[in-house]
């Protein structure tokens, strides 16, 4: 799969805000994406700054098939942050998060320089925790009522990789091995 990423800007509003309508099905529990004008708006200011950076993903054909975000990024001696991504309708379960959160994760490390980055991901998102675990993130626990999505507090599992880590998933995917993957007792490959 073919993917380019963009960094959110104003000019995303028409294609976004399609896009996030036509997933409103899909999204709910998960989460809640800007559906308005005026919260597209407030969305990409709180996301164009040093500490929140958001990435489109776009099909080769120009179709827009997700979000991943990199929040609260905090430097100094914690050099870390947390990853938030969802797909749009129709790409669903097409394997574009696959493609996509690598990219963005090996960017977190390049580009923003971070040695952490956390996915925290909520108990019933079996494909999302899949994927997390396919790239070689490790579980760190459960957090309750962690986060308020659609008016709930929900529980989320604590996933996170650091630079150092990542690496070393890297190398077995590049030779075309099986990347190694944590098991309860340490790591192994599949």
């Amino acid at each position: 799969m073919r993917v380019r990423l963009e960094r959110l800007s104003l000019a995303h509003e028409r294609v976004f805000l399609a896009a996030a309508r036509a997933s409103r099905a899909l999204h709910a529990p998960w989460v809640s994406p800007p559906l308005t004008a005026h919260r597209f708006r407030t969305y990409v200011k709180a996301r164009s700054n040093e500490r929140n950076v958001s990435y489109l993903a776009f099909s080769s054909d120009g179709a827009l098939l997700g979000v991943v975000n990199i929040s609260e990024i905090v430097l100094g001696a914690f050099f870390s942050a947390y990853l938030g991504y969802y797909v749009f309708a129709p790409h669903q379960k097409r394997g574009v998060m696959a493609t996509v959160l690598p990219m963005v994760v090996t960017r977190a490390f390049r580009t923003h320089r971070l040695h952490r980055v956390e996915a925290n991901i909520q108990p019933d998102n079996h494909a999302s925790l899949q994927l997390v675990r396919k790239l070689g993130f490790r579980k760190e626990g459960l957090a309750l009522r962690y986060l308020k999505i659609g008016g709930a507090w929900r529980d989320h599992e604590r996933w996170a990789i650091t630079r150092d880590e990542w690496k070393r998933e890297r190398k077995p995917m590049r030779a075309g091995q099986p990347a190694a993957r944590p098991s309860k007792r340490g790591t192994s490959l599949t």
